[in-house]
């Protein structure tokens, strides 16, 4: 696969680490688990004219998983940690026409947005299918080089499917580095095999932020892809996301009012997690980018041109020196997605910005998919 250039995926914070005792040494790969016992969620707190404000305590915040509130630590020295960086770049669809040009000024943004800090980057590019385009390397030069030479793709551009391929690429690099994902794309996906449901999991059960740069699909992709996801992702046969083949067809639900009817039946709890995790595949299906920064506590920018491009990573290069990373020990560790809220406490003209789920492992998982 010839690859082209428009979706660079870039997760630069550590965003729900979680952690399970005891703790794993430092050359292992560390997943979050149904026993996690630590979960990490780093937020960023600004005026609201958008200026970093970085003199809170952790009393200043209220947290709640799935509703519950949580008691909160502040960790120390995050902005020092090593970072493990992938860059997704989108070959196909509109993403040659978009970018094309930036990919010379993309390898300098991406050095100034790391700065000095241990870094270790990849190089990942996909247009209806992911492909390795350099593997990890501390080298700037050659990290720059493999973003030139990617070529044009073809007329797919499977988001999905890159920015999962993107988060296994980090899998196995030491729990001592952030992870981070940087995305420059279109806001709709067409072409991924991946299943919503499992690409929600996949953006979400790992300590990944994913920082999305999007330019807007075209009408005519905006109308295909409505019907392609849909018909990707059925409901199951039985159960209370069931249709019954001999039912009144003028009373029939639609599937996302009969969604939250079967919320309801859930334990308080897991019926948040649900309506979270049907609220992240709507949103999945209307923009990607977006969608998946906020799942995972990075940062949506949207771009036309060069400039607004420049802006916005150096909007992001401010910041990410100036979150917070706050911890919490799990009350109700229970297996699947969890649905995370974070607020300040009497700070009304402040505005914080955080991860809004976490997906814990475990064979009751299921339960709490969209």
């Amino acid at each position: 696969m010839k690859l082209g250039l428009a979706v660079l995926s870039l997760a630069l914070t550590s965003t729900a680490l979680a952690q399970t005792a005891p703790r794993p040494q430092p050359d292992q790969p560390q997943t979050l688990r149904a026993t996690t016992t630590i979960v990490l969620v780093p937020a960023l707190v600004t005026t609201k004219n958008g200026e970093p404000v970085f003199t809170l305590t952790p009393d200043d915040f209220i947290l709640t998983d799935d509703g519950v509130p949580q008691t909160l630590r502040l960790e120390d020295d995050t902005d020092r940690q090593p970072i493990a960086l992938v860059v997704v770049i989108e070959a196909g669809g509109e993403g040659a026409t978009h970018l094309d040009g930036l990919e010379e000024r993309l390898g300098p943004m991406i050095e100034t947005l790391v700065g000095p800090v241990e870094h270790t980057i990849a190089v990942v590019g996909f247009d209806s299918e992911p492909a390795l385009v350099q593997p990890f390397t501390s080298d700037m030069q050659v990290v720059d080089q493999a973003i030139r030479g990617i070529g044009p793709g073809n007329g797919k551009a499977a988001i999905l499917d890159g920015l999962s391929f993107a988060v296994d690429q980090l899998r196995n690099q030491p729990p001592r580095y952030r992870r981070a994902i940087i995305s420059f794309t279109e806001t709709l996906d067409h072409g991924s095999h991946l299943k919503i449901a499992d690409a929600l999991r996949a953006v979400s059960d790992t300590n990944t932020a994913i920082y999305s740069f999007a330019f807007n699909s075209t009408k005519a992709e905006e109308k295909s892809e409505a019907g392609e996801f849909s018909s990707r992702d059925p409901g199951p046969e039985h159960g209370c996301m069931g249709r019954d083949p001999d039912a009144d067809p003028t009373k029939v639900k639609n599937r996302g009012v009969q969604a939250y009817d079967c919320a309801s039946l859930l334990a308080p709890p897991l019926r948040l997690a649900k309506m979270a995790a049907i609220a992240a595949a709507n949103a999945l299906r209307k923009n990607v980018p977006e969608t998946v920064a906020h799942l995972t506590g990075g940062e949506y920018y949207s771009f036309s041109n060069e400039k607004n491009l420049e802006r916005g990573l150096q909007t992001l290069t401010n910041h990410i020196p100036n979150r917070y990373v706050l911890s919490f020990h799990p009350v109700n560790p229970h297996p699947g997605l969890h649905a995370v809220t974070l607020q300040l406490k009497d700070r009304p003209n402040l505005k914080v910005a955080a991860r809004t789920s976490y997906w814990a492992a475990g064979p009751a998982a299921e339960a709490i998919t969209p």
